[in-house]
């Protein structure tokens, strides 16, 4: 399943460029998912824009409107015309029920064979940890439909080095607690199916 575009992917490792090996990350992710869910009622999608807008219509309390910089309507339209809201790295959606899985995709170092332990001082693990936050989950769950507390409402895929470092690894699952199903470790060698599979057996039904 989805074996050629997962070809070369432990070669992602050693190319230059974080942002770089990030983005070969999430498109082969996605073409993964594209594949596997072909003919079904589940379709996946990149940067879906879903919570595009989140934050445009927050009303402030006066007080603290008058502490703030507050900009005539013309000009703060225009500066959130580009939307004022959060851009999940991708989501998956069953098209017969409209429930959303949504997701993101780190990318990390971290320590391992032949490096320091500061190798694995990254903060794209830490940059996640806005999805825990009460109001973020409270949309996860309105608009994605997965109101289920036995599960959290998002999915998180670790790649890198960081999925191999001792320290990262216990953090992250300290951090997940019990909801330890909602995160996984795409490590080196690990296939695409593995991936896929752990969807299919752990977060599907909660789309049904």
């Amino acid at each position: 399943m989805a074996r050629k575009e997962l070809q070369g992917r432990d070669n992602w490792q050693t190319k230059s460029g974080s942002s770089g090996k990030a983005g070969i990350a999430e498109q082969n992710f996605i073409k993964v998912f594209k594949k596997a869910l072909k003919g079904t009622n589940y379709i996946i999608s990149g940067h879906p824009a879903d919570l595009k807008h989140l934050y445009e219509n927050v009303q402030l309390p006066a007080e603290t409107l008058s502490q703030i910089f507050n900009p005539d309507d013309e000009v703060m339209k225009n500066a959130q015309s580009r939307g004022w809201g959060v851009s999940p790295g991708f989501s998956i959606t069953n098209k017969k029920t409209g429930k959303i899985l949504f997701g993101e995709i780190k990318r990390q170092d971290g320590w391992v064979e032949g490096k320091n332990p500061s190798a694995g001082r990254g903060n794209a693990h830490e940059r996640m940890c806005k999805l825990f936050t009460p109001g973020l989950m409270k949309a996860y769950r309105e608009i994605g439909g997965i109101m289920d507390t036995s599960i959290l409402p998002f999915w998180v895929i670790f790649e890198g080095n960081i999925t191999r470092d001792p320290k990262r690894n216990r953090e992250i699952l300290f951090w997940f607690d019990e909801y330890d199903k909602n995160f996984f470790m795409w490590r080196p060698g690990v296939s695409g199916k593995a991936l896929v599979e752990h969807f299919n057996k752990y977060l599907k039904k909660y789309l049904d």
